[in-house]
């Protein structure tokens, strides 16, 4: 079974990482960190900011491989890390579809109401887009 985990070094990113750690020990787990990217972007624009997108894909994946280290609590765990550039709940449902994703485990701000409704939901919109059961920590 291979299990993804949602990161983005938030405290409810962290817990997702830790319910996976804890729950699937012996399974392999992917965690993905989705460089964000306005949509705002031109072409042209997007062409001069991809060289720059690159070099952040990188430092993120180093940073990621740092932050995790922190939230290890066993030895045995073993994951992946890997990242992505686009729109968080768009790029972890295209990684889960492209790859042989059987979970996901994403953490929820928690958000209700108006905040919910106005800024939207990742957690929320991974759940429904996702091919695969999901896991939302809180």
């Amino acid at each position: 079974m291979t299990v993804l985990v949602a990161y983005d070094g938030s405290a409810p990113a962290q817990k997702a990482v830790k319910r996976a750690f804890d729950t699937y020990p012996d399974e392999e787990i992917v965690l993905l960190r989705v460089v964000e990217v306005g949509d705002s972007l031109t072409k042209a624009s997007l062409n001069a900011v991809q060289e720059m997108l690159g070099d952040r894909r990188e430092r993120t994946a180093e940073d990621l491989r740092t932050e995790i280290a922190d939230l290890v609590t066993a030895d045995t765990v073993d994951f992946q890390a890997e990242t992505a550039t686009g729109n968080p709940a768009k790029e972890v449902v295209e990684y889960a579809e492209e790859h042989d994703i059987d979970h996901i485990i994403v953490g929820s701000h928690g958000r209700k109401g108006v905040s919910r409704v106005l800024l939207g939901s990742v957690a929320e919109q991974i759940v429904r887009r996702a091919p695969v059961t999901v896991t939302v920590v809180r």
